[in-house]
């Protein structure tokens, strides 16, 4: 029984908790956050965008206890040379993690600096997650920020000479993290943000991301393959003109993940791509996948491409949307979600949306669902190929396009790596 139904206490408060000391700045903008959350409440299966999805274990004041799963691999990046800040059950672990310094780059424990009165990220902490919260309201994103005491700042201010890699490692079968990272991109820096790892049993992290004129940020994701964690994540990205965003999200196992996020095209000529690649084994597994792209200004691209595999009664969502604000003209929106069902029980529920407010724009949407092609699986069977293995051949060339979304040959390479390994742990 949780903590709020013993005591008789408001779900909600529950949720709060006692307010976190802290210098002015991040004071204000966690009253902020509270004073959102309470007049929005926790959301519920009735709110249209959690229909699909069951809150109840993240609205749940203490977390449902997960074990903690060993895959015996290699960490996910591992070969790859990264600036790494390592976290255990959302706390920062100084024993494993680099030091924090990179040339062009500048980062900072959010525990740091939210004890001073002044600093830059006072102008972003919460700032962008409220923006996000209209037309549709994120009650879990107000909360992270209300009550987030760890996480980093990252201010960037040339290209980065290598990634910032966030390594989240689950120790805790009642781990209830909550983390909030801000990374800000001057004009005509760069910065490419690793993250993986399963974090805690369950885990609120919030991501915020402010890209000047001429800025780019990539961003690769690897979620961890604990197969009781609980996920809810938002990311919230602000880009000004000629700026690039890039995201590509992994995820693989799990009770419930629920990704959001909510993009600002704000600068002419701007490029914001979000992909991702699920996949799911077992009634047990819930993937949401909820994204919100505005285009508020000129000639700006947009690309929404997610692939969700999905077996023995597992479930995919996806819910996403393109608004085009009255003025922006010359928008390219593309949206495409589909899923490869592997036997009869699986589902995946679609959600997608075009909304235009402009008359020169090129903007298209599309959602699938089907199994494998029995034609191509004849075919290459009929050349020599084992069943397992030309199963496993066309579900890599299905999720190939979300994969493609990722600049970087080398960490493109370990995210098909990770996927090969699943599939074959699977046969």
């Amino acid at each position: 029984m949780a903590l709020a139904e013993k005591t008789g206490a408001d779900p909600l408060e529950a949720r709060l908790g006692p307010v976190a000391d802290a210098g002015a700045w991040a004071k204000a903008a966690r009253g902020e956050a509270a004073k959102r959350l309470r007049a929005m409440g926790l959301p519920g299966r009735r709110d249209e965008y959690w229909r699909f999805t069951n809150p109840a274990d993240l609205n749940a004041a203490e977390a449902p206890e997960a074990a903690v799963f060993e895959t015996g691999e290699a960490p996910t990046f591992d070969a790859i040379d990264r600036l790494k800040i390592v976290f255990v059950d959302g706390v920062f672990d100084a024993a494993t993690s680099d030091d924090l310094a990179l040339e062009g780059v500048e980062i900072e424990r959010l525990s740091a600096a939210a004890s001073r009165d002044i600093h830059w990220a006072r102008e972003l902490y919460g700032v962008l997650e409220a923006r996000g919260q209209t037309p549709v309201a994120r009650p879990f994103a107000a909360l992270n920020s209300a009550t987030a005491t760890d996480g980093v700042l990252i201010r960037v201010t040339a290209a980065a000479p290598k990634p910032v890699a966030l390594i989240y490692l689950h120790r805790d079968t009642r781990s209830d993290a909550v983390l909030h990272h801000v990374v800000r991109v001057e004009a005509g820096a760069s910065l490419t943000l690793l993250e993986s790892g399963p974090a805690a049993a369950r885990i609120n992290k919030v991501l915020e991301v402010d890209i000047a004129d001429g800025g780019a940020f990539h961003h690769i994701r690897a979620q961890g393959r604990d197969h009781e964690r609980r996920a809810m994540t938002s990311i919230f990205a602000r880009l000004g003109e000629g700026s690039v965003y890039k995201s590509f999200t992994l995820t693989a196992n799990g009770v419930l993940t629920r990704n959001e996020q909510v993009i600002e095209l704000t600068g002419d000529n701007g490029v914001a791509h979000v992909a991702g690649a699920a996949l799911g084994d077992g009634k047990s597994f819930h993937h949401d996948d909820t994204v919100f792209i505005t285009h508020d200004a000129v000639g700006c691209e947009s690309r929404q491409v997610f692939k969700k595999v999905l077996r023995n009664g597992a479930t995919g969502v996806f819910q996403g949307k393109i608004l085009v604000k009255k003025g922006a003209q010359k928008t390219d929106g593309y949206q495409i979600s589909q899923s490869l069902l592997l036997d009869e029980d699986s589902q995946f529920l679609a959600k997608p949306e075009l909304e235009i407010y402009a008359d020169d724009v090129a903007c298209s949407h599309g959602s699938t669902s089907g199994a494998i092609d029995e034609d191509a699986l004849f075919y290459l069977r009929s050349r020599g190929v084992p069943e397992a293995d030309a199963q496993d051949l066309l579900t890599l060339a299905f999720v190939a396009e979300a994969i493609q979304e990722i600049e970087d040959e080398a960490i493109a390479a370990d995210i098909l790596a990770r996927l090969e390994g699943w599939l074959a742990r699977r046969r």
